[in-house]
């Protein structure tokens, strides 16, 4: 069983291999697992230490592999996403996601670091501030067979820089969005004919992220109440009329006068939103958002909310084609990017990283998001139904049901123990021979008549 699981994770990382030299793949490997060992902060030396590789190979060795080396994040997201698309059904659109994180961390010295508005400590009265690098993130959402949830396994990064920042090295600026809208025109470009459903919130519906969507990328995400809505325009143009063709209609209602239009009637439907059952209160109208998405035509659903603030929410796709409820749980889905920030910076040391020259930053934080990707694929494979996925016994937590990314990581940690990073192979196979031969098939028990 131990040889069969770490060949398959091994298997895994030799889809790298186009994008690496051969003692490129050899450094990934030995950083891979002790990252994935590391216990604690993490950082290159201490992966060494994991793997026991201190004092037998120099250490700038794989220092230069983030700082000096010849591989692209992008291309190693483009070699992973293969192996997922075989995880998705026939026929069935990718979903993704598109978000933002913060990865806190200082030094005057460090390429990129800049003060972002931290949105995790951040209210509507107090604005929090913290140094630090700001990644915005493209994940693709897969359904797996050992949870309940749908999981969002990063790959493709980009690091935004803040205009301070690019003033004082004479660098252009470019906003977050620009960076999303790039990376998704990349992921396109890797997905072919099929089609694209990405979630995104209110911060990257906009026209910079929806300009001149291709028809195969169906966007669905959050409005503002206010927003200005109108009609599609009549095709048929008046003779007598001069200039161009219309490219809107008559003003819509905005979303917020319809929420509160007591003469439209609320309408329910039920919907799995985040792990549960709900019945949903809305109203629904088809119309343009011009300023966002332009002559599209869009399908608007403002959903009442019983609690908070707001007295509801407004929700849109691209597509007028899908349900009410196909528009929430696909952009409920996003969430999934939410989660994976938290697992990456408090169990992969995201954030981590002591690097500082450009190409080191711009590597190092990619490398442990597909390092995530890499993992969770790998698991869902076949680790998650052998007995080193067995989690620890917490008589008080009966109720748990699934692994979580905690379980993932407990489980590669074990598989990679025996592992001497600096011959794989010869690792796989000592434990080839060490594995129990099968035996003939037990008999039944006798019964107590006999």
């Amino acid at each position: 069983m131990a040889y069969d699981v770490l060949r398959t994770l091994i298997d895994l990382l030799e889809v790298f291999r186009p994008a690496l030299t051969k003692p490129g793949w050899a450094n990934l490997v030995v950083v891979f697992a002790g990252w994935v060992q590391t216990s604690g902060t993490h950082a290159i030396t201490e992966a060494l230490v994991a793997t026991s590789v201190a004092g037998r190979r120099h250490h700038e060795a794989f220092h230069r592999f983030f700082s000096r080396g010849t591989w692209s994040p992008d291309e190693m997201g483009r070699l992973i996403f293969g192996c997922l698309v075989q995880m998705l059904a026939q026929g069935s659109p990718v979903r993704i996601a598109v978000d933002d994180t913060l990865a806190p961390k200082k030094g005057a010295h460090v390429f990129g670091i800049g003060s972002h508005l931290d949105a995790v400590r951040s209210t509507k009265r107090f604005r929090v501030f913290c140094f630090g690098h700001c990644w915005v993130v493209l994940a693709v959402l897969l359904p797996v067979p050992f949870s309940s949830r749908v999981w969002a396994l990063p790959v493709l990064f980009r690091l935004y820089r803040n205009k301070k920042e690019c003033a004082k090295k004479g660098h252009r600026y470019r906003k977050k969005t620009e960076l999303a809208r790039e990376m998704l025109d990349v992921f396109v470009s890797w997905v072919g004919t099929r089609h694209v459903e990405l979630a995104a919130d209110s911060a990257y519906c906009n026209d910079t992220v929806m300009r001149a969507l291709p028809p195969s990328v169906i966007l669905l995400g959050s409005m503002r109440p206010d927003a200005v809505l109108t009609t599609v325009p009549d095709a048929k143009r008046c003779p007598q009329k001069r200039g161009r063709p219309r490219k809107r209609g008559d003003l819509l209602p905005k979303p917020q006068g319809i929420g509160r239009d007591g003469r439209r009637p609320w309408k329910t439907c039920e919907a799995t939103l985040y792990g549960k059952r709900r019945r949903v209160h809305y109203k629904e109208c088809c119309g343009q958002w011009y300023r966002a998405c332009g002559i599209r035509l869009l399908r608007i659903v403002i959903v009442q909310v019983s609690s908070g603030a707001l007295d509801f929410r407004v929700f849109f796709s691209t597509d007028p084609s899908m349900t009410v409820a196909q528009i929430l749980e696909g952009y409920a889905g996003r969430w999934s990017i939410e989660v994976t920030f938290k697992n990456l910076k408090q169990l992969l040391g995201f954030a981590d990283s002591q690097a500082r020259k450009k190409q080191a930053v711009e590597r190092t934080a990619p490398f442990v998001g597909l390092t995530y990707t890499v993992l969770v694929i790998w698991f869902a494979q076949r680790a998650h139904s052998t007995q080193l996925a067995a989690p620890p016994l917490r008589p008080w937590y009966r109720h748990k049901r699934g692994f979580s990314f905690a379980d993932v990581l407990r489980t590669a940690q074990r598989a990679l123990a025996p592992l001497d990073v600096l011959d794989p192979r010869r690792t796989l196979a000592n434990l080839h021979q060490l594995r129990p031969p099968r035996s003939a098939p037990s008999p039944a028990p006798l019964s107590k008549a006999a």
